[in-house]
């Protein structure tokens, strides 16, 4: 039995496209943060957004800034896991997802990877401040974005090899 196939009749993957932009992003990012080094908050819309850096050696919200090489190991775990299953992958969405979530931790992996103290010990560099939210950087929102649209596929019906989800997943499946 042939594997499905994208609409264009190819295959998806694995994830490319966005995890190599994604990564790329937090890259350029730091350029922007070294100007923002040592300087008070920039406002972006009032108070609500600003640029603002912070070192989280932690996960999100500063949690477990003592276990910091659990949480390259995890990302590294994750990197490889998103990796294998993109030779699975013909759905465009889930391509979207897992894309944006490789991108993101990759960038972060790099940041503990590299940053000081170095030895899988780094802290990522936050600079996206939200009012009464966290203080995040690009990384992060992919991480967010990617997982949000992790859970949407996965609520639709949503398979990586493109079945599933309504009407045009059924089509596919009796296509095949």
């Amino acid at each position: 039995m042939p594997r499905p196939r994208s609409p264009r009749g190819r295959q998806r993957g694995p994830a490319g496209d966005p995890a190599l932009t994604t990564d790329a992003l937090p890259g350029m990012s730091r350029a922007m943060v070294a100007e923002l080094e040592n300087r008070p908050a920039v406002q972006v819309i009032g108070t609500w957004l600003e640029l603002r850096v912070m070192r989280n050696a932690g996960a999100a919200f500063s949690i477990g800034e003592t276990t910091t090489i659990v949480f390259t190991l995890i990302a590294a775990t994750v990197a490889v896991a998103i990796a294998r299953l993109a030779r699975k992958l013909y759905s465009t969405p889930w391509a979207i997802a897992l894309g944006l979530l490789l991108g993101g931790v990759l960038g972060n992996l790099t940041d503990r990877l590299f940053r000081t103290p170095g030895g899988l010990q780094g802290a990522v560099v936050d600079f996206v401040s939200v009012r009464g939210f966290s203080v995040m950087n690009l990384a992060d929102w992919a991480v967010f974005c990617g997982g949000t649209l992790i859970v949407f596929c996965t609520l639709r019906g949503w398979e990586l090899d493109g079945a599933g989800g309504g009407v045009a997943g059924a089509r596919r499946a009796e296509a095949a």
